[in-house]
């Protein structure tokens, strides 16, 4: 870790310790907004196939979001939903694959993403835009999705009608969101189970749902859909823990591929990957 993240770290600790001695609902309120605000913006020059796409500037409440398609017209669509502080031009490699498999192909950037605007986001508001875009793009057939792209497709698709033959592709999901805050406390040192409490009551108060339903597991007894789920042994961003008891469950629906050494990023650039979800769609 470099000496300014190091320092920007030590303040926001500091931060934390000094508000939750004030006051834990106060603590709890500015963890709420650091967590659901994004530290980097992935906006990196458009690869080539990106530069090819039909640019899209869509209005989703009070978002301007980048999006981008390509071969109008066909059969049947796809989506591209990207994870936490990356952006749909991450994804690039994937865009000829589903050309190729005869799909009209979606990306959009989240908002506080790439070059949608917005500083915040969180997983209602992502959710939503999945089904706008399901409403006023699709239907969609097929979801390729990474990392907290995976956690709200599943949430979006748990609560719109869709054809059972959709077929969903989850790399390195996000599968349990206690897993994400949990880490979050241990990175900003909040330890005090006054401030967690308070922190977990702001989550039921805006969605009106308990942090158990912000899983994937959960998700998936409301979807019906055919599942490539990709996930590596090293991944510390969404650890493989978390899928034990649905690999235990060994539901006929999902395919589970499991690879060593790719962590959280490096799986979905990988060749081999890109290759096993050429043969999934």
């Amino acid at each position: 870790m470099a000496f300014k993240q190091k320092l920007a770290l030590w303040l926001i600790r500091t931060k934390f310790k000094i508000l939750s001695s004030i006051s834990k609902k106060k603590a709890a309120a500015e963890a709420f907004q650091l967590f659901c605000t994004p530290q980097f913006r992935s906006v990196k020059e458009l690869p080539p196939v990106f530069q090819q796409a039909e640019s899209l500037q869509v209005k989703f409440r009070e978002f301007t979001l980048a999006g981008y398609r390509w071969n109008t017209g066909a059969g049947q669509r796809a989506l591209i939903v990207h994870g936490f502080e990356s952006s749909a031009v991450n994804f690039d490699q994937y865009v000829p694959v589903l050309i190729e498999k005869g799909y009209e192909v979606l990306a959009f950037d989240a908002p506080a993403h790439g070059r949608s605007t917005g500083r915040q986001v969180n997983a209602l508001i992502y959710s939503d835009l999945i089904r706008f875009i399901y409403d006023n793009y699709g239907p969609i057939n097929t979801f390729v999705c990474h990392s907290f792209g995976g956690l709200v497709t599943c949430l979006a698709l748990s609560g719109i009608e869709h054809d059972p033959s959709c077929k969903i592709v989850l790399i390195a999901p996000a599968t349990e969101t206690r897993t994400a805050i949990d880490q979050f406390y241990q990175l900003t040192a909040i330890r005090d189970p006054e401030v967690q409490a308070e922190f977990e009551k702001i989550i039921v108060q805006i969605g009106g749902q308990p942090l158990s339903w912000y899983s994937i597991p959960h998700s998936l007894k409301k979807i019906q859909a055919q599942v490539l789920w990709i996930h590596d042994e090293d991944d510390r961003v969404t650890p493989l823990a978390d899928v034990h008891k649905l690999r235990n469950d060994n539901p006929g629906y999902i395919r589970f591929v499991i690879t060593k050494g790719l962590g959280h990023r490096r799986i979905y650039r990988d060749a081999g990957v890109l290759d096993t979800v050429r043969e999934f769609v």
